[in-house]
This record gives C-alpha cells, sequence and structure tokens, in this order.
C-alpha cells in the first residue's frame, strides 16, 4: 500500500483516461448488451436491412466494438497511470473523429439529433487532452521523462 508520500500523483492525464475510458466502455458495450434499448435512444439503424434480424447489426457491432477497445486500452493506462503520447494521440483522435460524425451526420439528417449530446461530451475530452499535452510537453520537455534514452 502507498503512503501519502510515495502515492503517485493523478494527473489530468490520468483523469482524462479515466473519464473517456468509462465513457466509451458504456457506449461501446450498450449495443453489445441491448441493441434494442440502443436503438430506443439513438434511433433505427440501417444496417441490417439486408436479413432484416435483430442481431445483424453488422456495422454498430463493428463501431461498438472498436469504441470498447479504445476504452480498455484508456483504462488500462489510467489504472497503470502510463502517460505517452501515443494515448493521448488515440484519445484526441477517437474523440475529434466520433464528434465530426455526429456533427456532419445530424447536420445531414442521416442520424437523429441525440448524437449531438455525444459531440457536446467529446468536446471537453479534446480540450482537456489538449491542455494535458501542451502542459505536459512544457514541464518535462516529454510526456515521460523516465523512459528518455
Amino acid at each position: 500500500m502507498f503512503s501519502m508520500a510515495t502515492k503517485p500523483r493523478l494527473t489530468l492525464f490520468t483523469v482524462l483516461s479515466w473519464l473517456q475510458g468509462l465513457y466509451y466502455f458504456l457506449t461501446g458495450v450498450w449495443p453489445l448488451v441491448s441493441v434494442r434499448s440502443f436503438k430506443m435512444v439513438t434511433g433505427e439503424k440501417t444496417d441490417n436491412l439486408s436479413t432484416g434480424l435483430e442481431a445483424d447489426h453488422w456495422l454498430l457491432m463493428t463501431v461498438s466494438l472498436l469504441i470498447t477497445s479504445i476504452s480498455i486500452t484508456l483504462l488500462i493506462a489510467a489504472y497503470r497511470r502510463t502517460q505517452s503520447a501515443e494515448i493521448a494521440i488515440l484519445a484526441i483522435l477517437a474523440a475529434v473523429g466520433l464528434t465530426t460524425i455526429d456533427i456532419v451526420y445530424v447536420a445531414r439528417q442521416v442520424i437523429p439529433p441525440i448524437y449531438l449530446l455525444d459531440a457536446v461530451l467529446e468536446v471537453p475530452l479534446i480540450v482537456g487532452w489538449m491542455i494535458s499535452l501542451a502542459t505536459s510537453s512544457r514541464a518535462s520537455g516529454d510526456l515521460n521523462p523516465a523512459e528518455r534514452r
């Protein structure tokens, strides 16, 4: 057990990893567990038109598994308090990509406006990651000076 003197400091990087990891885990796993309740909130999906079977939402399942994979990576980084540029870049690009999809496809009326709630939640994560990267690199010249060779 860590004493207060030796306990690793909780950084913005770690907090963001926890927040985004948990959020992505919940939203990624939800359609895998209950596609019916997911569709009740987010609207009908068109990726099962060829078969019409509820279980054949291939695109939704693919996206869900990818988001869940990102979430597990972020949660492991948070748990281990790993801070690397690669983790930050994964988190930022995932959030930017999902936000862009939300905004563009709501504007085109392809997906319902409920997806803008996701965009509203993603933007602070993006800003937080940018702040974390800027302060980490300014403070140490690198995200993890212990790994310098």
